[in-house]
């Protein structure tokens, strides 16, 4: 695929539960509809938003390919299929692939904590196997592991590793990766309280939670910035910028689960060991949904 396609504004989509913590297919269907009604450019499904890490395999790829299905090539589709173990990243990343996703995201695997090198190496082996576009996701406040410039730099070289969301939030660690990489390697923002400042800087969009809710705004701020209109982006940031913090008051993707149960979107069901918002939470999270509009 042209990489250009991929850019704006990519939902973090979650993964709608029904009261048996099934995965809620009707509601799924009609999320995916409304993100393209609503403008959002690119869905990123079987995220960490989309709660990756207790989908067992079997589901995971079942989840992808019927999102696959849905789209139908109205916007690109980033499967995230990024595992702790290379053997099952390798064959999450085969199985979309297969299912026909146009690009995959592949977190640095978690808890383990590999080395550099070992980094490098898993990555390489995952992208010399299969030859789906690759995206690197980097977010250590997660993993514990934190993927340094020189080594995206050194993954950058292979064809089909196409971009890094950059999720630490640092503008500077963005840089870096920017001056050590090839003008077409995509740099893709995963923290949406920096997200304007990171596609000011270079980035082509922004992998983001806010979307959820509010993929109108995120949408449009990102198609301002595009068209060089910074302070109309602003503007529009201004106004969803209490939702970027709210979002994160509890482990993401709590919050985001319980704004779109208010918003009529989903049931509010999250799967163990990840729990409902905390009651004392509630309010801020209304306040900050209806400031911006979203309810």
């Amino acid at each position: 695929m042209k990489t250009s396609k991929i850019h704006g504004s990519m939902v973090a989509l979650v993964t709608p539960m029904d009261e048996q913590n099934a995965i809620d297919w009707e509601a799924l269907h009609k999320l995916v509809e409304w993100h393209i009604e609503q403008g959002t450019h690119a869905i990123v499904a079987a995220g960490t938003t989309g709660e990756s890490s207790t989908l067992p395999m079997d589901e995971h790829v079942i989840l992808i390919g019927k999102i696959v299905n849905q789209v139908a090539g109205r916007v690109p589709v980033i499967a995230g299929t990024g595992a702790n173990s290379t053997s099952e990243a390798l064959l999450l990343t085969a199985s979309a692939e297969k299912a026909g996703a146009d690009a995959c995201l592949l977190v640095t695997p978690y808890y383990n904590r590999p080395s550099q090198h070992g980094l490098y190496l898993h990555h390489k082996h995952i992208a010399e196997s299969v030859a789906i576009p690759q995206i690197l996701y980097n977010v250590p406040g997660r993993t514990a592991v934190d993927m340094l410039p020189e080594t995206v730099a050194k993954l950058a070289k292979i064809d089909n590793i196409i971009g890094i969301k950059e999720a630490t939030g640092s503008l500077e660690r963005m840089r870096e990766i920017q001056q050590l990489v090839s003008d077409d390697f995509l740099l893709i923002s995963g923290d949406d309280l920096s997200a304007l400042e990171f596609m000011r800087a270079g980035g082509c969009g922004e992998i983001s939670v806010t979307a959820n809710i509010a993929p109108a705004e995120v949408a449009r701020m990102c198609e301002l910035l595009a068209e060089g209109n910074v302070e109309a982006a602003r503007e529009v940031d201004r106004k969803i910028q209490s939702l970027h913090k709210t979002l994160f008051l509890e482990a993401n993707p709590i919050p985001v689960k319980w704004a779109l149960a208010e918003q009529g979107k989903i049931k509010n069901n999250i799967r163990l060991p990840l729990t409902s918002l905390a009651s004392e939470y509630h309010e801020a999270l209304r306040t900050a949904m209806t400031e911006a509009g979203v309810l």
